[in-house]
């Protein structure tokens, strides 16, 4: 009975991520034993990790032949205890512009690789942001108040 409700879980979780077409690209590519670069691997576990559960991400990366188990594992492990949020569509593009294989496929459509657009996640995530804009404006102001007195 868990492994039908985990396998539902996953399903929907697969089905979910295709709602944006950059984590549908990612998933064909996975699937298709693809090597999606480092950062294409990055963005993937970034975003995937609110959608499936620490063994399918697993074994979704490594269907890249460039990432091995132990590779995926720590990779896993790095955007957890980062607490890394999902990457906006600027940083995909500072990402993509590092290796060759194109993490967002349609590079040109301003609306394309926007996770935040087409996905759902947990109220957490949006916190997460929320408070780290407040603390990098207010080190800004902090910038801005110690050159005033020199």
């Amino acid at each position: 009975m868990a492994r039908t409700s985990k396998q539902r879980r996953s399903s929907s979780g697969r089905e979910a991520l295709r709602k944006n077409g950059m984590m549908a690209h990612l998933l064909d590519s996975l699937d298709a034993g693809e090597d999606i670069g480092h950062f294409g691997r990055l963005v993937f576990a970034m975003v995937a990790r609110y959608f499936m559960d620490e063994e399918e991400l697993r074994e979704t990366l490594i269907q890249d032949p460039a990432c091995d188990e132990r590779q995926a594992l720590a990779l896993i492990e790095q955007v957890k205890q980062r607490d890394y949020s999902p990457p906006r569509r600027e940083k995909v593009l500072q990402f993509q512009a590092q290796q060759e294989f194109p993490i967002c496929p349609n590079a040109e459509d301003p609306d394309a690789c926007n996770v935040y657009k087409d996905l759902q996640f947990p109220e957490s995530v949006y916190e997460h942001i929320s408070e780290y804009r407040e603390q990098k404006a207010h080190a800004h102001e902090g910038d801005s108040s110690a050159t005033g007195h020199a």
